[in-house]
């Protein structure tokens, strides 16, 4: 169905100081495109120049540390060849009026040695580990290994990184950072009773656990702004052994209020239905939006009619929109004329060259071909 001529979702929208093309957010995917050390390459300037005429680009997952690179050839924003391959990417998207914020995303406990640069390690809130397996380059899937708990002074300097990482954005050019607080990484390992049995300050109750997200969120927006910083959560969500729990939506809405209080520019709310985990309560939904009283962006199978009637609703000031981004760079214009998306090709989904990666037409093209 196309939307309405006026459609909200295709308008122009101000976030922060920002102001975006449209409410259609690309939500962050890892494809496995840099380097084996983790520095961002030449395909992906051009894979995200692509797809600059989303409203807003969210990378992603892109690490802020060696110990937080666990899977094979994210990239990462620690070192200077990181910052340099990165600007190229932001120079391509700016150049195409695109705006784009980095997904800082530590892996913690879903990652394994041999993806780690040399002397890293797999940390995380406590030594609980992660059942399944992870792709390696050197030795196929190979069983997730037990982190190692960390201690007081190296949760410390995991938040200093994510800072250090923060600003690295800034220099590579990004208009913004999105702080990966979902999906069962680092942050919400920390957020999560089931993988945080902590007894010291960042354990217990969600003032405890919810600590680590805010500092790093507090930190981060002291040093960049707070209007250059957003965060993304997934209650409800159970990918990478991340159980529903009593007392999850209470968590949530502290975590939504007190993140409202720092200012952050917006929340990124993941609702994981589609995929096979029970959707997040409607009353859920509504405490969350009542919590945080900035822009949410919401992501969870939309279309152009669903995102416009999420929007109409007061359900999401944004609508941030993945896979379909994979194999249509032009989805903006083929979601604001009803137009026919082409489907993603999964076998080249993760890793690999340009091949499922560049070379998806745009309806032009196809059209020119006819």
């Amino acid at each position: 169905m196309t939307p309405p001529r006026e459609s909200l979702l295709f308008n122009p929208a101000r976030l922060g100081s920002l102001e975006l093309k449209n409410r259609i957010a690309m939500a962050p995917m890892t494809r496995a495109r840099a380097t084996p050390d983790h520095i961002p390459t030449e395909i992906m300037a051009t894979y995200y120049a692509q797809r600059a005429s989303a409203g807003l680009i969210i990378t992603e997952g892109t690490a802020p540390s060696k110990n937080g690179a666990g899977y094979a050839r994210i990239p990462g924003l620690y070192n200077e060849a990181q910052v340099e391959g990165w600007r190229k990417i932001t120079d391509a998207v700016h150049s195409r009026d695109g705006r784009i914020f980095v997904q800082i995303m530590h892996t913690g406990r879903v990652s394994h040695p041999a993806n780690l640069e040399p002397g890293a390690e797999v940390l995380a809130p406590s030594a609980i580990k992660l059942p399944g397996e992870i792709h390696t380059d050197a030795f196929g899937m190979k069983p997730f290994p037990t982190p190692r708990e960390m201690t007081a002074a190296e949760i410390e300097t995991a938040i200093g990184e994510f800072v250090t990482a923060a600003k690295n954005a800034i220099r590579a050019g990004f208009d913004g950072v999105e702080i990966h607080g979902a999906n069962g990484y680092l942050v919400e390992q920390f957020i999560r009773p089931t993988s945080n049995h902590r007894k010291d300050a960042y354990g217990g109750s969600i003032e405890g656990r919810g600590r680590f997200l805010l500092e790093v969120a507090r930190r981060t927006g002291e040093a960049i702004g707070f209007d250059r910083v957003g965060v993304r959560l997934s209650p409800y969500g159970t990918f990478n052994d991340m159980p529903v729990y009593d007392g999850m939506a209470e968590d949530y809405v502290t975590l939504a209020r007190e993140l409202s209080r720092l200012g952050v520019v917006y929340l990124h709310l993941i609702d994981h239905a589609e995929k096979g985990d029970g959707p997040i309560p409607e009353l859920v939904n509504e405490r969350l939006h009542d919590a945080f009283r900035g822009p949410i962006l919401s992501a969870g199978g939309y279309d152009a009619e669903s995102g416009e009637i999420a929007l109409r609703a007061g359900d999401a000031e944004f609508i941030a929109i993945g896979r379909p981004f994979i194999a249509n760079p032009d989805l903006v214009d083929r979601l604001r004329e009803g137009a026919p998306l082409t489907p993603v090709d999964y076998g080249t989904a993760y890793g690999g060259g340009e091949k499922g990666y560049l070379d998806y037409p745009v309806r032009e093209k196809e059209t020119a071909c006819a």
